[in-house]
């Protein structure tokens, strides 16, 4: 019975271990700042802080803001990847366009970035009366245009064939002989990179 009850928490609730989320870990990468140097070893990051910390080889931390860095790259454990982040200006509803820190995804005639953050939301189960809530790591993903502009992609696969014109037909068919998700981060960066590859 005491089974039972265990395996009905996590099937409800998750593991009974804390969620360890890849901007909570330190990960071998390098940081290179917009004055030119570069900085190899550990290195944290904060999306939602626009923060890159960097742990030198005798343990002293320093911080940077998106003002002070061109890119950072990390090899991330969690998903067994490099990743690369750089420091583009993004307009905000006042019209000031700070830098903040966006993963690149794909590059090419169309650019995929995207940024992650926590959101809480609710879910309902069979196995529990009710509904319960887990905070769970949300992408939300955005082009950069060749005028260097960048706009938020909803997702709405209707949305990116129009994007693509002419070749939606052929990247539509890619995606459906491959499986891949247009709401799955490394199925839309495949299929971007494939639609980036037809030219």
């Amino acid at each position: 019975m005491r089974i039972k009850l265990v395996l009905l928490f996590t099937v409800c609730f998750g593991s009974l271990q804390a969620q360890e989320w890849p901007f909570e870990l330190w990960h071998e990468g390098k940081i290179v700042l917009l004055e030119g140097d570069t900085l190899k070893g550990l290195v944290k990051y904060d999306l939602q802080q626009d923060l890159v910390q960097y742990n030198s080889p005798d343990q002293k931390i320093e911080a940077f803001t998106a003002r002070k860095v061109l890119f950072f790259e990390i090899f991330d454990v969690t998903v067994r990847k490099y990743r690369q982040f750089f420091a583009l200006p993004f307009s905000t509803t006042s019209g000031y366009r700070p830098p903040v820190f966006f993963e690149l995804l794909s590059e090419g005639k169309l650019t995929l970035l995207s940024r992650e953050q926590l959101e809480t939301r609710s879910y309902s189960s069979p196995y529990y009366i009710g509904s319960y809530t887990r905070v769970v790591l949300v992408y939300k993903y955005y082009f950069l245009l060749e005028n260097g502009t960048i706009e938020e992609f909803t997702g709405k696969k209707n949305e990116l064939m129009d994007k693509m014109g002419k070749k939606s037909d052929g990247v539509e068919r890619y995606a459906k002989e491959n499986k891949l998700k247009y709401d799955e981060k490394y199925d839309l960066a495949r299929i971007i990179s494939y639609y980036n590859s037809l030219f």
